[in-house]
């Protein structure tokens, strides 16, 4: 993609990218050197900047801090074997930010701020992309209500900024999970599809409960009557029952993943059946009874997959077959995978290389 804006750049003298053990990454302890900034206010848009990572300094009274007037993404980028940089599909990452702002009323940056500063800030860093399997740039656009004004009110001045940090792989061995039928994740009609603070602050509780009990995630249920599988932890759930690709159908509770949209795309190119259906609790334990379920997993950006094991319905524990190398998302995670490090064709046109 051709660069058409070109972004102050104000370079941080004391990288501290030596101080990273690359060998044993853990999610969220490193942040690169750079990360881009701009501005909301009077209406409109200021001019974009990249500059050092560092603390930001906040009015206590700053809005986002009191009513929950916060947004962002979660992406990646992924060293190719080529020693290129590929960030994973943009485009899809930029409109779903787009709807998750409109949701909480927020300013949106304009397409070519996120785009192109994203690019630039990546081609800055890019000695940040770690080199082996299943190991990313984490970045992480949002944006915040940066309006230093008490009082609940939609925010007339925004601060969004973009930083990433290399990551490891997670979730490489099964986990277990127990169906949440009392706490609720999202609503109808509320706030469950966009990617904003409220949602992640208001399941950690029900998710502690669950950690107490041995489990490492919840399996959300719907508010209304908690018969119907959501969401699996912070993730897309999806399961393979009677050889098909099941997952539930998007609506305003549970959020449109772009790996589970990659990994459906990629199951039907393999010439597996998908299901985008209501899954309840009942179908869910009837088909463990009949031995019909095979795989369940969760699907999200910074997992990508993460196989379940066991998962707890009503009390009871029931547990899925071993996993192989045969078993689909392992499948549909080395192909997806195969197609961010450039080994296979990106037919789909997912990648955006930036050098």
């Amino acid at each position: 993609m051709e660069l058409t804006t070109n972004i102050p750049v104000r370079k941080n003298p004391y990288s501290k990218l030596n101080e990273v053990d690359f060998d044993h990454l853990e999610f969220g302890k490193y942040v690169s050197d750079h990360m881009l900034v701009c501005d909301y206010g009077n209406g409109a848009w200021k001019t974009a900047q990249i500059v050092p990572y560092a603390n930001l300094s906040l009015s206590p009274t700053t809005l986002g801090l009191h009513y929950g007037q916060t947004v962002f993404e979660g992406m990646k980028a992924f060293r190719m074997k080529d020693g290129r940089i590929n960030i994973f599909r943009i485009d899809r990452h930029y409109d779903r930010f787009v709807k998750s702002l409109h949701r909480m009323c927020m300013a949106v940056p304009p397409r070519e701020i996120f785009i192109e500063g994203l690019m630039q800030l990546i081609e800055l860093d890019k000695a940040w992309v770690p080199s082996k399997s299943g190991e990313a740039l984490y970045i992480r656009p949002f944006v915040y209500a940066s309006e230093a004004k008490f009082g609940v009110k939609i925010s007339d001045e925004y601060r969004f900024i973009i930083f990433g940090g290399p990551v490891p792989s997670l979730y490489s061995n099964p986990i277990k999970v127990k169906v949440e039928t009392h706490y609720a994740r999202a609503a109808k009609g509320g706030t469950g599809f966009a990617k904003c603070g409220g949602n992640y602050g208001g399941a950690y509780y029900p998710t502690l409960l669950a950690k107490n009990e041995g489990y490492d995630q919840v399996l959300w249920t719907d508010a209304r009557e908690n018969k119907f599988i959501e969401e699996s932890g912070m993730m897309n759930a999806m399961f393979v029952i009677g050889n098909k690709l099941v997952t539930p159908p998007l609506s305003d509770s549970i959020l449109d993943g772009v790996t589970r949209n990659s990994l459906l795309t990629l199951a039907v190119d393999m010439g597996f059946e998908t299901d985008e259906r209501p899954v309840s609790i009942d179908e869910l334990e009837q088909a463990f009874k009949n031995k019909t379920i095979t795989e369940a997993f969760g699907a999200g950006t910074a997992a990508v997959v993460a196989p379940i094991q066991t998962i707890n319905i009503n009390g009871g524990d029931y547990n899925l077959p071993a996993y192989s190398i045969e078993s689909l998302h392992n499948k549909l995670k080395d192909q997806l995978e195969l197609i961010r490090t450039g080994q296979v064709a990106d037919v789909h046109e997912w990648n955006c290389i930036v050098g």
